[in-house]
């Protein structure tokens, strides 16, 4: 959410955001309601002003002059109870309209329609040449007996797969060193919660627009003689509760930044995306990710610093396993609402003869911060929101496409990164079953 007086003192910069990053948002419409939300909050105020006046004379008065002075008094409570609803249905309305508007993007960031208008920044490592026929890692994976997804689909729909052997290993040793590495440079180790309110959906900024992404809980369950509403989600990352792990809480600056990683199950419905990167282990609805998330002070220089770090722990991750990756600024129609600046990640991936998105790092600025009344107090006393940051370190099963394509034999196994085979009992191949 933004500050009302931004929108206020910049509507033409909000309807450009709100077209540069496809929401569709009455801008007008937001400004008129404010005006008369503010108008009748002044009327409000003023008959509360003359409530508390006239209290303070009635205590000094008695007989006919008191009873003339309560007489008047009510008289004023019943114009302040009749514009009270009102009021409340202007806020309801304002802050339904506030919650779509977008965090106006960095100067830094490309214009474009989509994720094809990305811009490259830079490239790490040498794409991999094979002497031999290369295999896809579905083809690799039912050589070596890793993945099930034919009997995933049975037990619960389309992409869905079970992890066996060392595929089901692997992705422990993925998680547990990026894990580790992160607990080393100072992260808080969190295991989150998967099923959340809806606030915290709210708060981080994935509701209101992104409900049909969610997986609802028990939204309706019969309870003796009447339904009981859960408004519980399955979140689509730790993100959710990380951030939301302070919120309603003031901090102190000493304490910032707070960093943490949490490591939780994602659940994702991907609706709209059918037909769209479905093979194989691309694009399915639960997964597992290893999330950074950095709460720091409501500064410009300090949360650009905090963004690097996210970025290079991320890098670090993929150097260590040698897979060769691009780092892009994502554009203005592929970032979020809030975003206000937004890196990817995209490892090689030999089947899909591309980079293929494996990381986002993106920085919030105080627009989260504001949905979930995240603040601190700086060292001169004053109140301040915080500014969010958030960025995906691992995420599995997408990234085991590049380590068992890249990392294939000629023999059709699949050689274990150096620095995973200590947590998969010093295991060096994978052999085909």
């Amino acid at each position: 959410m933004l500050d009302p007086k931004l929108i206020r003192e910049n509507p033409d910069l909000i309807k450009k955001t709100c077209k540069q990053k496809g929401i569709k948002l009455d801008v007008d419409k937001l400004l008129q309601i404010d005006e008369e939300k503010r108008e009748i909050l002044k009327q409000v105020e003023a008959l509360k002003a003359e409530k508390n006046k006239a209290s303070e004379k009635i205590a000094q008065l008695d007989g006919e002059e008191k009873k003339s002075a309560i007489a008047e008094m009510q008289k004023v409570s019943e114009e302040e109870k009749k514009l009270i609803p009102k009021l409340q249905e202007l806020e309801a309305e304002f802050l339904s309209l506030a919650l779509l508007v977008p965090t106006p993007q960095s100067k830094e960031t490309p214009e474009g329609k989509d994720d094809t208008e990305n811009v490259e920044l830079r490239t790490w490592g040498e794409l991999p040449k094979f002497d031999f026929q290369p295999l896809d890692h579905v083809t690799l994976a039912e050589k070596c007996d890793l993945v099930d997804m034919p009997r995933g689909a049975k037990v619960a729909g389309t992409r869905s797969y079970y992890l066996k052997n060392e595929g089901a290993q692997l992705e422990v040793a993925l998680l547990m060193y990026t894990w580790d590495k992160l607990i080393e440079k100072g992260f808080t180790p969190m295991i989150v919660p998967n099923i959340v309110n809806y606030q915290p959906m709210m708060g981080t900024s994935y509701f209101p627009g992104g409900e049909e992404q969610a997986y609802a809980v028990g939204v309706e369950r019969v309870r003796g003689e009447g339904v009981e509403s859960d408004n519980k989600y399955l979140a689509g990352t730790a993100e959710v509760a990380l951030t939301s792990y302070r919120s309603d809480e003031i901090l102190s600056q000493e304490d910032l930044p707070l960093k943490s990683c949490g490591w939780s199950t994602c659940y994702r419905r991907e609706a709209g995306t059918y037909g769209k990167d479905t093979h194989g282990l691309y694009r399915v609805h639960q997964f597992q990710k290893i999330e950074q998330v950095i709460v720091c002070e409501a500064n410009m220089e300090k949360s650009q610093e905090m963004h690097d770090l996210l970025l290079k722990n991320a890098e670090e991750v993929l150097q260590d396993l040698n897979l060769p990756y691009r780092v892009v600024a994502v554009c203005t129609g592929d970032m979020g609402q809030g975003q206000y600046y937004k890196n990817d990640i995209e490892t090689w991936m030999p089947s899909r003869e591309s980079y293929g998105e494996t990381h986002s790092c993106s920085n919030f600025l105080d627009f989260q911060a504001r949905r979930l009344n995240l603040r601190y107090k700086d060292n001169e006393g004053k109140i301040k929101f915080c500014y969010t940051l958030n960025n995906t370190c691992i995420a599995s099963p997408r990234v085991l496409i590049p380590i068992l394509e890249i990392y294939q034999q000629k023999d059709g196994s699949i050689a274990v990164p150096e620095v995973l085979q200590k947590y998969m009992g010093n295991k060096k191949t994978i052999d085909p079953r």
